[in-house]
């Protein structure tokens, strides 16, 4: 594994939420790498279509011109050969299993939901923990339990390694979030303003890592 700092904000670019916004995942890219994002997740839960690859190509080399980490979500196979860090959740290829895909070194998160899945977490070969929704969230048409701002302080103790945040967090919550005990805020759905333009987005984006940047 990898000793991993992670960054205080980090944008999640889901590919159905940009199909709804009327923006391509790699025009969504150039704003956020323009802003100066340091980590960006490519978030795709359906079909990964040749076109998707190719659109994962197209991100994962900007991103390493950028020297921006790039991961991708769910997929070992895909983070292997577009030579990402990957993020995995409870459903997906155990970690232990997913480090056999994966080239060495290489960076694996992991999605938790409680105090027990972050236990377990904490014993496998990953380099940083996720744990939400934080508040509700419309990121998911089945989401888990509300984890809030008391529970976190709790979780927050249950282990070393980097802790994300995510789940309905919006630029109004994140200090909170971030002063509860995260390390780090995932960000879906405030990442996208309506309309969402390349310069209005590259705008969210920047006021983001103003607010991520100012924490007490």
């Amino acid at each position: 594994m990898i000793e991993v700092t992670v960054t205080p904000f980090y944008p999640v670019l889901d590919a159905g939420l940009l199909a709804r916004r009327g923006i391509r995942a790699v025009t969504a890219t150039e704003a956020l790498l323009e802003a100066g994002v340091r980590i960006l997740q490519f978030r795709h839960k359906g079909f990964f279509s040749r076109d998707a690859f190719e659109d994962a190509q197209t991100i994962a080399a900007l991103c390493r011109n950028a020297g921006v980490r790039f991961v991708v979500n769910d997929r070992a196979d895909m983070a292997a050969l577009l030579n990402a860090a990957l993020h995995l959740g409870q459903d997906d290829l155990p970690p232990h299993d997913a480090r056999k895909l994966m080239p060495t070194p290489s960076i694996i998160g992991f999605s938790t939901h409680n105090a027990q899945q972050l236990r377990e977490a904490d014993r496998e070969p990953v380099d940083y923990l996720a744990i939400g929704p934080i508040f509700q969230t419309a990121s998911k048409e089945n989401p888990d339990p509300i984890v809030g701002l008391g529970q976190l302080r709790s979780l927050r103790t249950l282990t070393e390694k980097p802790l994300v945040a995510i789940g309905g967090i919006t630029r109004e919550t994140a200090r909170s979030v971030l002063d509860s005990g995260a390390d780090s805020v995932a960000i879906i759905g405030d990442l996208f303003p309506e309309p969402c333009t390349k310069a209005a987005l590259r705008s969210r984006v920047e006021e983001w890592l103003a607010i991520c940047s100012s924490r007490t």
